[in-house]
């Protein structure tokens, strides 16, 4: 049994001529992974497997000398996530995906 974690991951991309492009295809990418929490700010749950391949397109999309990714890990995934979670002024909820493998 792979073991699933929670991550927070969040870009920083420079506003640059292709900046708009290399957005669009982190986010999309992301978007495909995990919940949006805020604008550049997404919760995902991955297994080390998932966690690889989003790391390897990441890789292949940013701009290394201008352009940052963080990614944090929070522990296993069958934690609830929102266990942890604080929050100030608008409440987060936490989705609940399923995982079809």
């Amino acid at each position: 049994m792979t073991t699933r974690r929670h991550y927070i991951i969040s870009y920083d991309i420079q506003s640059d001529k292709d900046g708009d492009k290399r957005r669009t295809k982190i986010f999309n990418a992301l978007t495909n992974r995990g919940d949006r929490a805020q604008f550049s700010v997404f919760f995902c749950q991955l297994n080390p497997r998932e966690l690889a391949e989003l790391r390897d397109e990441l890789i292949g999309i940013v701009q290394h000398k201008v352009d940052q990714i963080l990614i944090v890990d929070l522990g296993p995934g069958h934690n609830p996530l929102d266990r942890d979670l604080e929050y100030i002024g608008k409440s987060f909820k936490v989705s609940s995906r399923v995982v079809v493998v």
